[in-house]
Protein backbone atom coordinates (compact mmCIF):
# COMPACT_ATOMS: atom_id res chain seq x y z
CA UNK A 1 0.00 0.00 0.00
CA UNK A 2 1.39 3.23 -1.04
CA UNK A 3 1.34 6.72 0.45
CA UNK A 4 3.05 8.85 2.68
CA UNK A 5 3.88 8.55 6.10
CA UNK A 6 1.97 11.89 7.98
CA UNK A 7 3.95 11.69 11.17
CA UNK A 8 6.21 9.50 13.07
CA UNK A 9 7.97 6.64 11.77
CA UNK A 10 7.15 3.06 10.79
CA UNK A 11 9.25 -0.06 10.98
CA UNK A 12 9.31 -3.54 9.76
CA UNK A 13 7.75 -5.68 12.61
CA UNK A 14 5.68 -2.57 13.85
CA UNK A 15 1.60 -3.46 14.65
CA UNK A 16 -0.18 -1.54 12.54
CA UNK A 17 -4.84 -0.88 12.22
CA UNK A 18 -6.56 0.53 9.44
CA UNK A 19 -8.50 3.36 11.26
CA UNK A 20 -11.56 3.28 9.63
CA UNK A 21 -12.19 -0.70 9.39
CA UNK A 22 -10.19 -1.67 12.63
CA UNK A 23 -8.00 -4.35 10.88
CA UNK A 24 -4.57 -4.81 12.21
CA UNK A 25 -1.61 -6.55 10.76
CA UNK A 26 2.30 -6.80 10.64
CA UNK A 27 4.74 -4.38 8.58
CA UNK A 28 6.74 -6.72 6.95
CA UNK A 29 8.61 -4.08 4.36
CA UNK A 30 9.25 -0.81 3.90
CA UNK A 31 10.15 -0.54 -0.10
CA UNK A 32 10.74 2.88 -1.93
CA UNK A 33 11.99 3.48 -5.76
CA UNK A 34 15.64 2.63 -4.25
CA UNK A 35 14.61 -0.64 -2.98
CA UNK A 36 13.90 -1.80 0.52
CA UNK A 37 14.25 0.75 3.80
CA UNK A 38 14.70 -0.30 7.83
CA UNK A 39 12.85 2.36 8.78
CA UNK A 40 10.57 5.51 6.91
CA UNK A 41 10.00 8.76 8.70
CA UNK A 42 7.64 11.50 8.31
CA UNK A 43 7.21 13.33 4.96
CA UNK A 44 8.73 9.90 3.12
CA UNK A 45 6.77 8.85 0.05
CA UNK A 46 6.56 4.89 0.77
CA UNK A 47 4.95 1.54 0.26
CA UNK A 48 4.36 -0.98 2.94
CA UNK A 49 3.93 -4.41 2.18
CA UNK A 50 2.22 -6.24 5.37
CA UNK A 51 1.83 -10.01 6.57
CA UNK A 52 -1.67 -10.24 6.01
CA UNK A 53 -4.10 -9.56 3.23
CA UNK A 54 -6.20 -6.36 4.19
CA UNK A 55 -9.01 -4.24 2.28
CA UNK A 56 -7.77 -0.79 2.08
CA UNK A 57 -8.56 1.79 -0.14
CA UNK A 58 -7.66 5.06 -0.99
CA UNK A 59 -8.22 7.69 2.18
CA UNK A 60 -7.84 5.12 4.86
CA UNK A 61 -5.41 5.40 7.62
CA UNK A 62 -2.76 3.28 8.50
CA UNK A 63 -1.73 4.19 11.83
CA UNK A 64 0.41 2.68 14.69
CA UNK A 65 -1.97 -0.45 16.46
CA UNK A 66 -1.16 1.71 20.18
CA UNK A 67 -1.69 5.89 18.57
CA UNK A 68 -5.03 5.36 16.59
CA UNK A 69 -6.60 8.54 15.63
CA UNK A 70 -10.43 9.41 16.14
CA UNK A 71 -13.07 7.90 13.44
CA UNK A 72 -16.20 9.63 13.58
CA UNK A 73 -18.87 11.47 11.29
CA UNK A 74 -19.21 14.51 13.77
CA UNK A 75 -16.06 16.93 14.70
CA UNK A 76 -15.53 20.63 15.81
CA UNK A 77 -13.00 22.99 13.96
CA UNK A 78 -12.08 26.39 13.20
CA UNK A 79 -13.07 27.30 9.64
CA UNK A 80 -12.45 30.43 7.04
CA UNK A 81 -14.85 31.15 4.48
CA UNK A 82 -13.55 31.98 1.31
CA UNK A 83 -16.28 32.35 -1.01
CA UNK A 84 -18.97 35.30 -1.86
CA UNK A 85 -21.81 33.21 -1.20
CA UNK A 86 -22.37 33.11 2.86
CA UNK A 87 -21.61 29.60 4.86
CA UNK A 88 -25.47 28.36 6.05
CA UNK A 89 -25.71 25.64 8.27
CA UNK A 90 -27.07 22.25 6.34
CA UNK A 91 -26.27 23.37 3.07
CA UNK A 92 -24.79 20.05 1.68
CA UNK A 93 -20.72 20.52 0.96
CA UNK A 94 -17.65 18.27 0.35
CA UNK A 95 -14.87 18.31 2.08
CA UNK A 96 -11.48 17.00 1.63
CA UNK A 97 -9.55 15.62 4.13
CA UNK A 98 -6.13 13.97 2.95
CA UNK A 99 -6.76 12.19 0.45
CA UNK A 100 -10.55 11.42 1.58
CA UNK A 101 -13.37 13.35 0.30
CA UNK A 102 -16.66 12.98 1.73
CA UNK A 103 -20.44 15.13 1.62
CA UNK A 104 -20.82 17.08 4.65
CA UNK A 105 -22.46 19.62 5.71
CA UNK A 106 -22.21 22.45 8.88
CA UNK A 107 -24.61 21.04 12.03
CA UNK A 108 -23.92 24.60 14.08
CA UNK A 109 -22.12 27.86 13.93
CA UNK A 110 -21.09 28.10 17.47
CA UNK A 111 -19.87 31.81 17.24
CA UNK A 112 -17.40 33.30 14.98
CA UNK A 113 -14.09 35.27 16.07
CA UNK A 114 -12.94 38.62 15.12
CA UNK A 115 -9.53 38.52 13.62
CA UNK A 116 -8.65 41.45 15.32
CA UNK A 117 -9.77 41.41 18.95
CA UNK A 118 -10.30 37.67 18.98
CA UNK A 119 -13.46 38.22 20.63
CA UNK A 120 -16.31 35.74 20.11
CA UNK A 121 -18.99 36.72 18.55
CA UNK A 122 -22.96 35.43 17.78
CA UNK A 123 -22.95 34.33 14.10
CA UNK A 124 -26.03 32.00 12.06
CA UNK A 125 -23.72 32.29 9.06
CA UNK A 126 -20.02 33.16 7.97
CA UNK A 127 -19.67 35.95 4.98
CA UNK A 128 -16.38 35.87 3.07
CA UNK A 129 -13.07 35.83 4.55
CA UNK A 130 -14.85 35.32 8.05
CA UNK A 131 -13.73 32.73 10.61
CA UNK A 132 -15.89 30.86 12.99
CA UNK A 133 -16.02 27.59 14.87
CA UNK A 134 -18.32 25.09 13.98
CA UNK A 135 -19.59 21.66 14.50
CA UNK A 136 -19.77 19.30 10.89
CA UNK A 137 -21.45 16.17 10.47
CA UNK A 138 -19.99 13.69 7.25
CA UNK A 139 -21.94 11.31 5.19
CA UNK A 140 -19.45 8.48 6.28
CA UNK A 141 -17.32 8.32 9.60
CA UNK A 142 -13.64 9.81 8.44
CA UNK A 143 -9.76 8.70 10.29
CA UNK A 144 -8.68 12.47 11.89
CA UNK A 145 -6.08 13.95 14.70
CA UNK A 146 -6.57 17.18 16.17
CA UNK A 147 -4.73 19.98 14.15
CA UNK A 148 -3.01 20.82 17.16
CA UNK A 149 -1.94 16.94 17.47
CA UNK A 150 -0.95 15.97 13.53
CA UNK A 151 -1.66 18.69 10.91
CA UNK A 152 -1.51 16.82 7.80
CA UNK A 153 -4.22 14.43 9.01
CA UNK A 154 -5.81 17.41 10.86
CA UNK A 155 -6.89 19.96 7.96
CA UNK A 156 -9.65 19.93 5.48
CA UNK A 157 -10.85 22.18 2.66
CA UNK A 158 -14.59 22.51 1.81
CA UNK A 159 -15.95 22.22 -1.21
CA UNK A 160 -18.96 23.17 -3.58
CA UNK A 161 -20.77 20.42 -4.28
CA UNK A 162 -22.08 22.33 -7.85
CA UNK A 163 -19.41 24.42 -9.02
CA UNK A 164 -16.25 22.36 -7.41
CA UNK A 165 -14.74 25.97 -6.31
CA UNK A 166 -13.18 25.48 -2.91
CA UNK A 167 -15.05 27.31 -0.32
CA UNK A 168 -13.55 26.88 2.72
CA UNK A 169 -10.50 25.52 4.88
CA UNK A 170 -10.68 24.29 8.14
CA UNK A 171 -8.65 23.00 11.47
CA UNK A 172 -10.04 20.35 13.24
CA UNK A 173 -10.37 20.92 17.01
CA UNK A 174 -11.81 17.50 18.18
CA UNK A 175 -14.29 14.83 17.56
CA UNK A 176 -17.61 15.13 18.85
CA UNK A 177 -17.69 11.90 20.86
CA UNK A 178 -17.78 10.94 24.41
CA UNK A 179 -15.13 8.37 24.51
CA UNK A 180 -11.85 8.39 22.51
CA UNK A 181 -11.00 5.16 23.65
CA UNK A 182 -13.49 3.43 21.88
CA UNK A 183 -12.76 1.49 18.61
CA UNK A 184 -14.48 -0.27 15.84
CA UNK A 185 -12.89 -3.72 16.35
CA UNK A 186 -12.38 -6.47 13.29
CA UNK A 187 -14.23 -9.43 14.73
CA UNK A 188 -14.23 -12.93 12.68
CA UNK A 189 -16.96 -14.44 14.08
CA UNK A 190 -19.77 -12.98 11.96
CA UNK A 191 -23.66 -12.93 13.22
CA UNK A 192 -24.64 -16.15 11.66
CA UNK A 193 -21.82 -18.02 13.80
CA UNK A 194 -23.73 -16.18 17.06
CA UNK A 195 -27.05 -17.38 15.79
CA UNK A 196 -26.18 -21.19 15.03
CA UNK A 197 -23.75 -21.24 18.70
CA UNK A 198 -27.73 -20.39 20.58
Amino acid sequence: FSGTVASGSVRPGDAIVVAGSGRTSKVKAIVTKDGSRPRADAGEAVTLTLEDEVDISRGDIIAAATARPEVSDQFAAHLIWMHDDALLPGRPYLIKIGTRTVSASVTEIKHKVDVNSFQKLAAKQLALNEVGVVNLATQQPIAFDAFADVPETGAFIVIDRMSNLTVGAGMIDFGLRRATNVHWQALEVDKASRAAMK
